[in-house]
């Protein structure tokens, strides 16, 4: 039996031109989950992360106080998927909504009518069609448990989390974007591994949050 932790990567750069790198809150974030785990006695077996930047600075940050001794694996099926390539399939020839990469309602709108269109196959030449993506987060889930490591950390994005706890719970595919709306920065979600199948524990966990930081610590982009 393996007990799966998917992370979701600290707050990134919203709105600027480079979004794949971490707020300075973000870095805060991931350093506060860190001091949370080590509290917690987490002891990790084995971690790994995505290929993106956002991943790679939330592990250094969870681990300036876990102190795990290995440089994680990378696995780059936990990357997160294309959203500025799906919408310019999307809105090909066609005018974008204003303001969609700064106002964030507008943004996430905008993404759950985009992923529920690929779902759906409505999206032309997407960069990666739906069902890719979702054979990559299962293969790279597959990857992550198949030593004997009892528990394993992993640093990913929304959607990956999303996708992995709608196919875990058997839900249809339109709960991967319901979930991945809930998804906090640097929250995390526990997944059971065991030879009969894999069964979701916690969801969406913030250790690092309490009530006197919530107003600070707690966001979702």
């Amino acid at each position: 039996m393996a007990e799966l932790w998917l992370i979701r990567h600290a707050q990134a750069s919203f709105g600027a031109a480079d979004y794949d790198k971490l707020s300075d809150l973000g870095h805060e974030q991931s350093r506060e989950l860190g001091l949370a785990l080590t509290a917690l006695g987490v002891k990790p077996d084995a971690v790994f992360i995505g290929a993106q930047r956002r991943h790679r600075e939330t592990w250094e940050g969870i681990n300036t106080a876990l102190g795990f001794p290995t440089t994680p694996g990378i696995l780059p099926g936990f990357n997160e998927f294309d959203f500025g390539g799906l919408l310019n399939a999307r809105y090909r020839g066609k005018e974008r909504p204003k303001l969609l990469h700064t106002d964030r309602t507008l943004h996430f709108k905008t993404l759950r009518e985009t992923v529920l269109e690929w779902q759906r196959g409505e999206i032309t030449d997407p960069p990666e069609p739906y069902e890719d993506f979702a054979a990559r987060v299962r293969h790279a889930r597959e990857q992550a448990v198949a030593g004997d490591a009892e528990q394993v950390i992993v640093v990913t994005s929304g959607g990956a989390i999303g996708q992995t706890v709608s196919e875990v719970l058997g839900a249809p595919a339109d709960a991967m974007i319901r979930l991945q709306l809930q998804i906090k920065n640097c929250s995390v979600s526990r997944i059971i591994i065991t030879p009969r199948g894999s069964h979701l524990s916690t969801f969406n966990e913030t250790p690092h949050i309490t009530a006197t930081n919530i107003a600070q610590m707690l966001t979702y982009s």
